[in-house]
């Protein structure tokens, strides 16, 4: 017991040295110029693509999921493709001015940032998340996943040389090494800390936007895919296979449920197939289940990022070698459902719709039961359908003839690469966007007055023009009598009748 009081007391300190470490750090940077920051940017870049391989490797070694070549391909996501979106984005000084409305704005950063990496995207995501961060002049303190600290350790280990090296000052980029829930819900809370960037599950999501700190979570993601009657039918299925091997299906926007309309459900099938898809009979469905969700509504940790062969072996099902994906025909949607929950694994549920409008409605269900806000993918020939299915579906990106999981990171697609997709206030979050180095700065407006506000001061006072003008004529005449005192030449109601016309106009 003791051991454990000292390793969480050990935790905690570094995660206060950490802060303290970054925030004195940040201090510094802050006041460098936009091409002294652009240099260090570009610097760190560099040097995460550079080691994409070799920290790809390294990730699948120690977290056991996905595969070294599809890391390696999302770790370039992180660095090189971020690093391009945003490199000519300005973030230091004045950034935009309205020249007609005489409206300046200044870029200002946030201080430090609370960085939370999940296990699924742990090397990528920590690539991502420091560009952005230096990029906007911030600091970054990060909480790795238990399971994966000492990749992520060394994906950051990386940036922070290479960012030293190209000039910063030393301390920007702080990596927890001790895993301890505790000191990561410290560290939201720390005083120093301005923001949250939590990738995770939803209970840590729902820490960090319950820590009182600015935040930005993101939610599950039970993407559903739809092949509508006029999709091309091989280059649909051929991208959802992709799409869902692709890292053994662990990044969040991969599809998790294939609803196809019944006229072309015999042709997806045939093409599932010819991709590697194995369907699974009655009897191995049931198998299957029971190994996805052991507690109903819960899903197995044991499958996230495993092959298709190892979760068959789990379900004691033997597979071909040449299967890619694992499918299971479906009729249902609910916690108590296993095939339609989020499986993070590349394991299909399949629905069959008798038209859109059922589609639709087993889409929504699918989000509903948990990925509100995310993401929906769409293979169509028909573009009326897909702005049908954008319009009505509760999601923040609907991907239409791509794979979901690399086109909603910005990887086939024309979205902004990101590693952190928010969901909206569908799914509970601050932001729908795709959460990039713009959301990490602070906007200062200096405005010049353009226009006049006409403000009579000869008017009378409100509290005067409220009486009637009898009662201010009088209250006028007796003090001006006061002020002459009594005089045979002074006849009251002159006076009176000149009060009178006065208020009269100054009324009007």
């Amino acid at each position: 017991m003791v051991s454990v009081i000292d390793t969480d007391l050990l935790a905690l300190q570094e995660m206060r040295t950490a802060v303290k470490t970054a925030k004195a750090a940040q201090q510094v940077y802050m006041k460098f110029s936009q091409e002294q920051v652009d240099a260090v940017v570009k610097a760190v870049a560099a040097a995460a693509f550079e080691q994409s391989a070799r920290l790809g490797e390294m990730a699948v070694e120690e977290t056991g999921m996905g595969v070294a070549e599809h890391k390696k391909i999302k770790n370039e996501v992180g660095s090189r493709d971020v690093y391009e979106s945003i490199k000519d984005l300005k973030t230091v000084g004045i950034v935009g001015e309205d020249k007609e409305n005489k409206v300046i704005e200044i870029a200002a950063p946030f201080g430090t940032i609370a960085g939370i990496i999940p296990t699924t995207n742990p090397t990528s995501t920590a690539f991502f998340k420091t560009l952005i961060a230096l990029k906007t002049r911030n600091a970054i303190v990060v909480s790795p996943h238990p399971y994966a600290v000492n990749c992520t350790k060394e994906a950051l280990r990386v940036c922070g040389e290479a960012a030293v090296a190209a000039g910063a000052p030393r301390g920007l980029v702080q990596c927890l090494t001790m895993s301890s829930m505790e000191a990561t819900q410290e560290l939201m809370k720390h005083p120093d800390i301005n923001l949250i960037l939590a990738t995770g599950g939803g209970a840590l999501v729902k820490a960090a936007y319950s820590s009182g700190k600015p935040a930005y979570g993101v939610g599950p993601g039970n993407v559903p895919v739809y092949i509508e009657r006029t999709a091309k039918i091989e280059k649909a299925v051929e991208n959802i296979v992709n799409s869902k091997s692709f890292d053994f299906g662990t990044i969040c926007a991969t599809e998790q449920a294939i609803v196809v309309d019944r006229n072309v459900s015999e042709l997806v099938t045939r093409a599932l197939k010819k991709n590697g898809a194995y369907i699974l009979s009655d009897e191995e469905k049931k198998a299957m289940e029971k190994v996805i969700s052991p507690v109903p509504g819960k899903v197995n940790p044991k499958i996230v990022g495993k092959s298709p062969q190892t979760i068959a072996k789990l379900a004691g099902i033997s597979l071909p070698s040449d299967t890619r994906i694992i499918v299971g025909l479906e009729t249902k949607v609910g916690k108590d459902v296993p095939f339609a929950l989020e499986k993070l694994s590349p394991i299909f549920a399949m629905y069959i719709a008798s038209d859109i409008t059922h589609a639709k409605e087993l889409c929504l269900s699918l989000l509903e039961l948990g990925g509100m806000g995310h993401s929906l993918s769409l293979h169509t020939e028909t573009d009326a359908v897909a702005r049908e299915f954008a319009i009505e579906m509760p999601v923040s990106r609907i991907l239409v003839n791509t794979m979901s999981s690399v086109g909603a990171v910005g990887g086939t697609t024309g979205l902004m690469p990101s590693m952190t997709l928010g969901c909206g206030t569908f799914g509970g979050n601050i932001t729908s966007d795709n959460v990039t180095a713009k959301h990490l700065l602070n906007i200062k407006r200096m405005a010049y007055g353009i226009k006049e506000v006409n403000l009579n001061s000869s008017q009378v006072p409100a509290d005067v023009r409220s009486e009637s003008s009898e009662d201010v004529t009088d209250q006028v005449v007796e003090s001006v009598l006061q002020s002459l005192g009594t005089s045979d030449k002074v006849d009251p109601q002159v006076v009176k009748d000149l009060v009178s016309e006065i208020v009269s106009k100054l009324s009007k």
